[in-house]
């Protein structure tokens, strides 16, 4: 089937779509290993994509908000989740981190940002891999099938993440710090920040990207991000760890080698 002059994949009509998605989802059903799901709040993504996958043999399952991504990676377990960072209610990052915390599910990230920053930490929360918007649907095929490759060959295990700076422990999975061996009392969203500043040391993160990732939104005040700083600051006072403010731009974490 011919694509238009510029390139763009052709994508046929709605019905067309639907009849043939139907006859490769029932292909692939036989086999349960092969859901994908693809959670995009953009339904023409969600369709290219789609499209692809069933082409591929695959049977696709959709979902346009962060919470349904949710709901339905729990009742359906598929192998792998494409997940987009921006969608309504609870965005991919935060759904990377909610999925990440069990790693029992390979995600695919879908990035319309350029900074390096959303990238890293989608893969720090439990993403497999990233594909950044625009994108060609052959290189994201190619990425999710390596993604279920090395998932299978590894039984779908993923390290434990544990994270140390200095005298400073974090371990990720247990949700715990310790400086030299004494646990840190910490408040849920306190340890979520220092977390944040444990993968990014050394790294400027400005108060709206520590609202997304440690909050999963930026709609909280700006001051939150300041008050729960102070505090963490109070909590590592002698720890050989340091929260630097730098004026006019944000935060940076650093620790004694």
């Amino acid at each position: 089937m011919a694509s238009p002059a510029d390139g763009t994949p052709f994508l046929p009509d709605r019905r067309c779509r639907s009849l043939q998605g139907h006859i490769l989802d029932t292909m692939a059903a036989q086999s349960p290993q092969n859901l994908i799901l693809v959670a995009d709040d953009d339904e023409h993504i969600v369709e290219l994509v789609g499209l692809y996958l069933r082409r591929a043999g695959y049977k696709v399952e959709a979902a346009y908000d962060g919470d349904e991504a949710l709901r339905k990676t729990a009742e359906m377990h598929p192998a792998l989740l494409v997940l987009d960072i921006m969608m309504p209610g609870q965005d991919g990052l935060q759904v990377c981190r909610t999925l990440g915390r069990r790693g029992d599910t390979p995600i695919v990230l879908l990035t319309a940002r350029s900074t390096d920053i959303d990238k890293i930490a989608g893969l720090r929360f439990g993403a497999d891999d990233y594909v950044t918007k625009p994108f060609n649907p052959e290189e994201l095929l190619a990425r999710i099938e390596a993604v279920l490759r090395r998932s299978r060959a590894g039984n779908g295990q993923r390290t434990v993440e544990r994270i140390v700076h200095g005298r400073l422990d974090v371990d990720i999975d247990a949700r715990s710090a310790t400086l030299s061996g004494v646990v840190v009392p910490l408040t849920p969203k306190e340890f979520d920040l220092l977390a944040t500043f444990a993968r990014f040391p050394n790294v400027v993160l400005d108060r709206e990207q520590l609202l997304d990732l440690v909050w999963g939104t930026s709609f909280y005040a700006i001051r939150t991000v300041d008050v729960h700083v102070a505090r963490l600051r109070d909590k590592l006072e002698g720890s050989g760890t340091k929260i630097d403010t730098v004026w006019g731009s944000g935060y940076r974490f650093s620790a004694e080698a």
